[in-house]
This record gives structure tokens, sequence and C-alpha cells, in this order.
């Protein structure tokens, strides 16, 4: 196994998991505005994100079986990027729009949450087994390149909430973090492209 592809998968997981904890929490604080902060809608956002992460999971171990590549999983990030960079356009008027047609905040707040997150989330979903099926090379070895992944892509998920949750909530309005986590995406995918073509 290339010691670049092994670099660079663990670094796209990482990305990975720091952009789907931080958009997530960003969904909360979209949402409240409109239907809350109560518990009802985080747990909203949080089956949203979970329910379209078992989606990208899904997909992302059936498209891994068919020739997988780095350049593939950076189109993965690219996906990801293009659902998420017009959130901060589009997630005003789409709340508005439910708020005046779903009264019950729980089932507002899910719809909601459901199409502004759910398609991104799907994408972002995809990158953990695609990039578990790019590091094994041997059955025997499939568990300890899973076990390293996860550790790799929740480690991100951890920096990702305390850097959002502490830091950029502060520095910068929503749409700003959005841009930036959309770029995020943009480098995953670049340096997917690069990594797969120096192999």
């Amino acid at each position: 196994m290339p010691p670049a592809r092994i670099i660079a998968v663990n670094v796209l997981a990482f990305v990975g998991g720091f952009v789907i904890m931080s958009l997530e929490l960003l969904g909360g604080r979209a949402l409240a505005p409109w239907f809350g902060a109560s518990v009802h809608v985080w747990g909203s956002v949080i089956a949203v994100f979970m329910l379209a992460l078992s989606g990208g999971y899904l997909l992302g171990g059936r498209l891994s079986l068919k020739r997988p590549t780095l350049g593939k999983l950076g189109v993965a990030f690219l996906v990801g990027a293009a659902f998420l960079h017009p959130l901060g356009h589009v997630a005003e008027p789409t709340m508005a729009w439910i708020f005046e047609r779903i009264e019950d905040p729980r089932h507002g707040s899910l719809v909601a949450a459901f199409a502004l997150f759910g398609a991104p989330t799907v994408a972002l979903g995809v990158i953990s087994p695609y990039a578990v099926r790019l590091l094994v090379d041997a059955v025997e070895a499939s568990g300890r390149v899973a076990g390293t992944l996860y550790f790799v892509s929740t480690l991100g998920s951890a920096v990702g909430t305390l850097a959002t949750s502490f830091y950029f909530v502060l520095w910068f309005e929503t749409n700003a973090i959005l841009t930036g986590l959309a770029l995020t995406l943009l480098g995953g995918a670049a340096i997917a492209f690069v990594a797969g073509r120096s192999e």
C-alpha cells in the first residue's frame, strides 16, 4: 500500500468527520430562530443526520465495490460541497415556507432539517466506507483498517464539534462558516485528485 494513499485517505476521513459534526451543530443553530432550541428540535436534527449518514454509509459501501479510486472519493467531496454551499442562501426561505405550513415545531423542524441537511449529509456519509475499501488490500487487515479510519473520522468529528461550538460561532456568521466548510470539502477533493494521480 503506497504511503501517500494511506496519508491521503486518513486526512480525508478526518476532514469528513470534521465537516459532518460542524454542519450538525450549525443545523441546530439555523433552525432555532424558527422552531426554537428545544430537545424536540435537536432530536429532529440528530435523527436526520443519523438517517442521512446511514444512507450515505450504505451508498458508499456499494460504490466502493466498483473499482474504488481516490479520484472517485474526491467526487463525494465535490458533491458534498455542491449541496452545502447554497445552504446559506436557501435556508431562510426554506424554513419560512415550512414554518408557515407546519404549526407543530417538532414536525416543522424535522421537515426543515431533512430538506436542508439531508442531501449533503448523505454525500458525506459516503466517505468513511469508501475510505475503508481504498485501504483494504487483504481480508485479514479489514478490521484494523476500519478501526483506524473510524478512529480518525471520529477524532475529526470531535475537533469539528469543539472548533464550531467554542470558536466558529463566536467569530463568524453561519453563512461564513458554511462557506468555509464547503471550501474545506473542495480542499479534500483536491487532495483526493492529486493523491490519486500520483499513484
